[in-house]
């Protein structure tokens, strides 16, 4: 029976071994890496009064709190294991609803325009952040009633991220990276329609991720299971 010299043996086992390390290093995720395939942030639009319009931010994950918390630097980076995951802690809430850095990046990832003219928001945050949300208040030049209301919330953190939003008389959108704006008929009340917002402006509820996520898991696993096989062979030589 013919038998490869142990050199070439021991070149293919270490090439075996070399491709599932470097499959699990490419398809790990990165650390401190977003979160963006569970539940999904929401906002709430409505008129407030002649001149002015409410958003109201709610998150949908707490690790995704706790994540945004990091970047903005109001949270420690040492909150990140060593695999990239991160927990959410209850303080975590209170320490972003007391931040500047999240009430500055709240008017700064969400606005409303009146025509083309911006209206100018001011934030506050609930006590209770993770039950209640944010919002953020603007003011508008002229009585409002259409608008359009744009959200980039956590898409810096990853671009796969969505936003469901509802608005007056059932009103509703869905932002994500590439949809960052929609338009929304605030004079509408509960029985003057249940269209949604500007059909120009909604965005399609992109293609579910978990393909994604499965194809990931699925790469990892293959990798463990070739590494498994090389070390299992392994021993059986030496036995």
């Amino acid at each position: 029976m013919f038998t490869l010299p142990r050199a070439p043996r021991l070149a293919r086992r270490r090439s075996w071994a070399v491709l599932a390390l470097a499959l699990i290093g490419v398809l790990a995720p990165d650390p401190a890496s977003a979160h963006p395939f569970g539940a999904p942030q929401q906002i709430e639009v409505a008129g407030a009064g002649e001149h002015e319009v409410r958003v109201r931010w709610l998150v949908g994950g707490t690790d995704d709190l706790t994540l945004l918390g990091i970047d903005l630097g109001v949270l420690g980076e040492d909150r990140v294991m060593l695999d990239g995951a991160v927990t959410f802690e209850p303080s975590d809430a209170g320490a972003m609803a007391k931040a500047s850095e999240f009430a500055a990046y709240l008017t700064e990832r969400i606005a409303v325009a009146q025509g083309g003219r911006s209206c100018e928001g001011r934030a506050s945050v609930a006590d209770d952040l993770v039950k209640d949300g944010a919002e953020v208040l603007f003011t508008c030049p002229e009585p409002v009633s259409t608008v359009t209301v744009t959200s980039r919330m956590l898409t810096d953190l990853h671009e796969a991220y969505r936003t469901l939003a509802r608005g007056p008389a059932g009103q509703k959108a869905v932002y994500d990276a590439k949809h960052e704006s929609a338009d929304w008929d605030l004079t509408a009340g509960p029985d003057t329609g249940s269209g949604p917002a500007s059909p120009r402006a909604v965005a399609p509820v992109p293609p579910d991720d978990s393909a994604r996520q499965l194809l990931v898991v699925g790469g990892i696993m293959l990798a463990a299971a070739a590494a498994g096989i090389f070390w299992y062979r392994r021993r059986r030589r030496r036995a």
